[in-house]
């Protein structure tokens, strides 16, 4: 046996470092086997995209074998380190396969279909995509009323779907995906060539301000997921909240033209927004800090 695959825990530590920007630091606070948990879920989720986008070869192939280890790892019996890892967060935290089947789902979507015509096939989408993960990283925190699921399903809704609209022109380019529903651009009379172009013309900007105040709504709709989680994530979770948010505003500040450049908050806002959720989650009788 390899030593990766002697040690899953070692394997999915690296899988986080190596992609710190996306793993939360401050989930660090947690108890060490809900960060192990963490860790793990963050490397599934990380296997099955990375099979979706990047891999060479037949990728729809490629996740079957990925959910056939999947069942392994309900079994106790995988192959994969990362999913011998996950084993063990699947038995400590009794967590069921749906949300992990909804994210391989997601893929194979993404491999039969480039193109989508209405808003609800794009959040029927995202039920696939981005809601599974919030719901795995309650169960890992020991929450699964519906009232928390509902407020962590409209965040990561919220989340993805900025992320599209922040990603418009590399989407396009690199994996020939558009994710603006076609009804939404036939109501601001967007074609896929205006698309093309260099700077976003005024119907551009106007379709992407629409979808952008879609993702705020739903991201001030989870927010208060924040105030009702334990303390050691509960900075975490208005990071969620806040990034997104802080990410509609930096669209908004580009004119909601986000094919001339992809908008984001730059380290100097991240380093300001988690400021601000600090001072909240820490003083959160105090009002708002000043800038």
């Amino acid at each position: 046996m390899s030593a990766a695959v002697s040690d899953p825990q070692a394997t999915v530590r690296r899988i986080a470092r190596r992609h710190d920007e996306n793993f939360p630091v401050v989930f660090r606070l947690l108890p060490a086997d809900q960060r192990e948990d963490m860790r793990a879920i963050y490397a599934y989720c990380r296997g099955v995209d990375d099979l979706g986008d990047e891999a060479p070869g037949d990728r729809l192939a490629l996740l079957d074998g990925w959910q056939r280890d999947l069942e392994r790892a309900f079994d106790g019996t995988p192959e994969d380190p990362r999913m011998a890892a996950l084993a063990v967060a699947i038995r400590r935290r009794s967590l069921e396969p749906e949300p992990f089947l909804r994210l391989i789902e997601a893929n194979r979507m993404d491999q039969r279909r480039s193109r989508w015509d209405t808003y609800a096939e794009l959040l029927h989408y995202c039920e696939h995509s981005a809601t599974p993960v919030g719901r795995l990283v309650l169960a890992v925190l020991g929450y699964r009323d519906t009232g928390r699921v509902a407020l962590s399903d409209a965040t990561c809704t919220g989340l993805q779907l900025v992320n599209f609209w922040q990603d418009i022109r590399r989407d396009r380019d690199d994996r020939d995906r558009i994710y603006l529903p076609r009804e939404d651009m036939e109501r601001y009379r967007v074609s896929e060539d205006d698309l093309q172009a260099p700077r976003a013309a005024a119907p551009v900007r106007g379709l992407v301000a629409f979808e952008v105040a879609r993702a705020r709504a739903l991201l001030e709709e989870g927010a208060p997921l924040g105030g009702l989680v334990g303390w050691r994530a509960r900075l975490d979770m208005r990071m969620f909240s806040a990034g997104g948010l802080a990410l509609c505003d930096a669209i908004a500040r580009q004119g909601y033209d986000t094919l001339r450049g992809r908008p984001a908050p730059g380290r100097a806002g991240r380093a300001t927004i988690g400021a601000r959720v600090l001072w909240r989650t820490v003083w959160p009788g105090r009002g708002r800090m000043r800038a």
